[in-house]
This record gives C-alpha cells, structure tokens and sequence, in this order.
C-alpha cells in the first residue's frame, strides 16, 4: 500500500485535476434526489466509495451514503476535523492527503466541494482511482492471497514469541522454585529467550503494520529502521550467549576459550557491518 502513496505523490497534480475537472463539468451535487440522488457520481468515479454533506458549520446534515448502502447514525456529527485535513486546490475545491478512512478501513483521498452554505464531502478509494487511472495494475485476488500469507505468517511469529517468553520465564521459575539451583545458565538463558521473543516480536508487528493493516506510510529509511532493530535484538542475544560462553570456559575449561573467542569475533563482525550498512544508507540517502 506504501507504493500507492508513493505512484499518488508522483502524479498528484494530475490526479487532482482529473477528478476536479471531471466534479465540474458534472455540474452542482446538491439537489439530484436527496439521499438516493448521488448514483451519477458512483457511475462516473468507480473509486468513489462514501459521500456526505455538512452544513456551514461542518455538522453532517446527510447520512453516510455508499455505493450500495446508507448509514444513518452519522448524522449530527460534527467533520470540522476533517476541513483541517484540506488544501484548496481550485475555486470551491479541496482536496485532502492520503489518509485511512474511520469509516471503510481503506487508504483513501477526500475531495471537499463547496456548493452554498454546504460542504460536500467525497472519499476516493486510493488504489482503485490509481487503477482506473492506469497508474497501477491491481490484481484483487493476488493481492487478497498476499494479504492472507502475510497476516498468517505475522500471527504465527507472534505466537512464537509469546512462546519464546513463556519458556524463558518458566525456565527461570523452575530452575529458581523446584531445582533451587541459581546458576549462570539459569540467569542467562532466559535473558537470551526473551530478546529472541522481543524481536520476533517487532518483526511480526512490522509485518502485520505495513502488509495487512497498513497503520505505516512513512517514506524513506522505513525499512532501514526496521532491519536495523531486528539485527540489534540479534546482536544483543549474540552478546548475551557470548558472555555467558566465556563465563562457563572459565569455570570449566580454560582451553576452550578460542571458542569463546571467535564467537565475540562473530558478534564484532556483525556490529561491523551494521555500521557500515548505516555508513552507506545514509550516504546514498
């Protein structure tokens, strides 16, 4: 959905007057028929999914009208916060930014249109307008079975990271409650389960954020922050295990240090080339 955002940005100006010009040379909205009057608009724009009057004063006076329903409880509300969200963009037009829709859950735009004392208010669905406009090829079921693997596989990471908690503080509660053996790997091990946890953690959440639920749209180094905590999480778990490895040489084995060794080697190595992977990012950037 972020390449939506980003194909919009790219052609805004010409979207915006597309849809603008074609709202004008439709004449006035208001007084087609009441609430059952809007069907021209929904006939001329297949991305429009929700329209609204306002009063002066941004209090809605219709219902919600959709394209194959009517919800009445809206009525009343007040959509000041709304004209907020616009910039003019042509006489008695505004337009606002991409945004997601309280009322569809969907990535849309709203064209405000001013007809008298009234405002009204049309939501464009974004990735349909994208597609009829040629911008972007959409392939429905494509992308419901991508959406599908991505919600199935962020739910199962997450599970498994409430599994890597739960053993880490079980591990904990029985070496401390019924062995009563308080030792290195007692305190250790469970400290390394739950970083791996928090990190699939933040992996999952991410997926689930940008694949299904499309709570992020920030361009840029998004992605970069991303890779960037996960491999953090990882280094940290790395360095706990080392520690805990030259802990357990130490009271054991002196000879088996060079092991320890090239696993602190390992971690420093991987530090190394996060920095470098930051050095470089920011440059191209």
């Amino acid at each position: 959905m972020q390449e939506f955002i980003e194909v919009y940005n790219q052609n805004r100006e010409d979207i915006e007057s597309f849809v603008i010009n074609t709202l004008k040379n439709g004449g006035d909205i208001l007084g087609d028929g009441g609430e059952e009057g809007y069907g021209h608009i929904f006939q001329a724009f297949p991305s429009v999914e929700l329209i609204y009057i306002t009063d002066k004063d941004y209090n809605q006076i219709t219902p919600n009208i959709y394209r194959n329903r009517i919800e009445k409880p809206e009525m009343g509300k007040s959509r000041s916060y709304m004209s907020e969200k616009m910039h003019q963009r042509a006489e008695n037009f505004y337009i606002s930014s991409p945004y997601i829709s309280t009322a569809t859950g969907k990535t849309c735009i709203t064209i405000m249109k001013q007809e008298g004392n009234s405002y009204v208010f049309i939501d464009f669905r974004l990735s349909t307008l994208l597609g009829r406009l040629g911008l972007v090829e959409l392939h429905p079921s494509f992308n419901n079975l991508t959406k599908v693997f991505y919600k199935s596989a962020g739910f199962s990471l997450m599970f498994f990271a409430f599994l890597s908690i739960i053993y880490a503080l079980s591990s904990y509660g029985y070496h401390i409650f019924v062995e009563s053996d308080f030792t290195l790997d007692s305190l250790f091990k469970p400290i390394v389960a739950l970083t791996l946890g928090l990190a699939i953690f933040d992996l999952s959440k991410t997926i689930l954020e940008r694949e299904v639920f499309f709570k992020n749209y920030s361009k840029g180094d998004e992605d970069t922050k991303v890779l960037s905590k996960f491999a953090v999480a990882i280094v940290i778990a790395l360095s706990i295990e080392a520690l805990m490895v030259v802990f357990k040489i130490a009271l054991h084995d002196y000879t088996q240090m060079i092991h320890a060794l090239y696993l602190i080697a390992g971690v420093g190595i991987i530090m190394v080339a996060l920095a470098l992977f930051h050095y470089f990012t920011k440059k191209v950037g």
